[in-house]
């Protein structure tokens, strides 16, 4: 099963937040990051305590929700639930999908496959709506993630049909070489909230992707079926 808000909205930049910050100043940062561009928005809070994580998760969805943007939420189903958030994105510790989307069933569910295009397969059958592929190039925020070569991205879509977002050490240098391997989406943190301006630096990553509109991945990456 794939949502209806997952089949329209899979495409562009996904800007991933960055940690510690107070909810009225990540707000800002993510407000920045929309109006450059950016056709998704990523809460991720593995160190925020938990309340402090509802309270910026709810700022960033009622944000999202105003601007149009979906709001996805790593790791925890029930924070994104709790926030209203339109999505929710899975890693291999957490809620397996086919159990998400039985509680989520009108969310946006991702999942992380890694270097796995078997992780695909499967995400898929479970009733994932995207998968993403990482890390794809050296990443500063996981210097140790493993990484997967961009042939991976290709071999993710035909596996699972479904569109892929590439992460890790993405920046507008190396992006078209992900969407040229078949990615839908990149997920970018850096590149983004670690520029000079956020929204110039969003724009940059929007632009891409007007340059390179869909169906121009490389031919071994079948278009993926919604």
């Amino acid at each position: 099963m794939t949502s209806e808000r997952g089949a329209r909205r899979l495409r562009g930049h996904s800007a991933l937040t960055p940690a510690n910050l107070d909810p009225r100043d990540l707000v800002a940062r993510i407000e920045a990051a929309i109006a450059g561009g950016a056709a998704a928005i990523q809460y991720r809070a593995k160190s925020a305590p938990a309340a402090l994580a509802l309270e910026q998760a709810r700022a960033l969805a009622a944000t999202c929700r105003a601007h149009g943007v979906p709001l996805i939420v790593n790791d925890s189903l029930d924070l994104a639930l709790a926030a209203g958030a339109d999505g929710v994105h899975l890693g291999r510790e957490d809620l397996d999908v086919r159990a998400a989307r039985a509680r989520f069933p009108a969310g946006i569910i991702g999942a992380s496959c890694y270097a796995q295009p078997e992780l695909a397969r499967a995400a898929a059958a479970d009733g994932a709506d995207y998968v993403a592929i990482g890390s794809v190039f050296a990443s500063p925020t996981k210097p140790r993630a493993v990484r997967a070569p961009l042939e991976i991205i290709g071999a993710a879509r035909r596996a699972s049909g479904l569109p892929v977002v590439a992460i890790g050490g993405i920046t507008p240098q190396n992006a078209p070489l992900a969407l040229a391997a078949g990615a839908d989406m990149v997920a970018v943190i850096s590149a983004v909230f670690d520029a000079p301006s956020i929204t110039a630096a969003a724009r940059a990553f929007a632009r891409i992707f007007e340059d390179h509109p869909p169906g121009t991945h490389d031919v071994r990456a079948q278009p993926h079926a919604l």
